[in-house]
């Protein structure tokens, strides 16, 4: 996660679990940085893996990564690592072929909020997604705030970044994916047939899905609203829908 007040080139990982999560992965850090006095705990086991690995660690005053992390809550450990990469969307449509199922994507249609895309990455990870694509404009990337609310999932999740969605869905159907939208006028989505090839699109927050990216869509899939409130937040909405794709597939496979 770039931080403009350090050096270029590299990314900052702040928090246990992220930490923790980014030693799992593989993720190449350079060094971690632990605040004075928080050498115990689970900041002391992640200490130890990455001594094992030969990772440099050292401590220093809690004031410098407040000023490294902008103030955000670094729970006393940094990492500092090479910046994530993006992937391409073929490069997605590998993975799902190299594990022998067919690709689950999520497509992201100007997800602005950081927050709302690493809550979005995370349960992606979870679910069983085998790729994520985000625009290049008018939209979060892969920044801290972004890989701190994904709690670490972002180090295992691909994310390609695109110059254009409708391009992007045109060229996935293609290749045979089905499209299917998320929008407050689309069918039911628990009567929807989610088991093959596919990718679900999410709009925005407050703007839903651009219009031309809705119409490239080949389903459009709702959530019912039976309370007062008409919407989900983007991340709660993409979760619920996420799931019930991976449910369908779970019953092919218990097949």
């Amino acid at each position: 996660m770039k931080n403009d007040n350090f050096e270029k080139g590299e990314d900052i990982i702040a928090g246990r679990n992220p930490v923790s999560e980014a030693l799992k992965s593989g993720r190449s850090i350079e060094r971690i940085l632990v605040a004075h006095g928080e050498m115990s705990g689970s900041v002391k086991v992640i200490v130890a893996k990455a001594k094992e690995k030969g990772i440099p660690i050292k401590e220093v005053d809690s004031r410098k990564l407040d000023f490294m992390c902008g103030n955000a809550n670094h729970q006393g450990i940094i990492a500092i690592a090479a910046v994530k990469e993006y992937v391409s969307v073929d490069e997605i449509l590998k993975i799902a072929e190299e594990k022998g199922e067919k690709p689950f994507i999520i497509i992201l249609d100007n997800i602005e909020d950081p927050h709302n895309l690493g809550a979005i990455i995370r349960t992606a990870e979870c679910a069983g997604a085998h790729g994520v694509i985000i625009p290049k404009r008018r939209a979060a990337g892969l920044t801290f705030s972004v890989g701190k609310a994904s709690a670490g999932a972002y180090e295992y999740m691909p994310v390609a970044r695109v110059t254009n969605i409708p391009a992007t869905i045109d060229e996935l159907k293609e290749k045979g994916l089905w499209i299917y939208g998320a929008d407050m006028d689309g069918e039911t989505y628990c009567t929807s047939d989610l088991k093959g090839a596919c990718a679900l699109v999410i709009g925005s927050e407050g703007k839903g899905l651009q219009r031309l990216v809705k119409e490239k869509c080949d389903v459009i899939l709702s959530l019912p609203m039976l309370g007062k409130i008409n919407s989900l937040n983007a991340s709660v909405a993409a979760g619920v829908l996420m799931y019930e794709f991976t449910r369908q597939r779970l019953e092919i496979k218990a097949k």
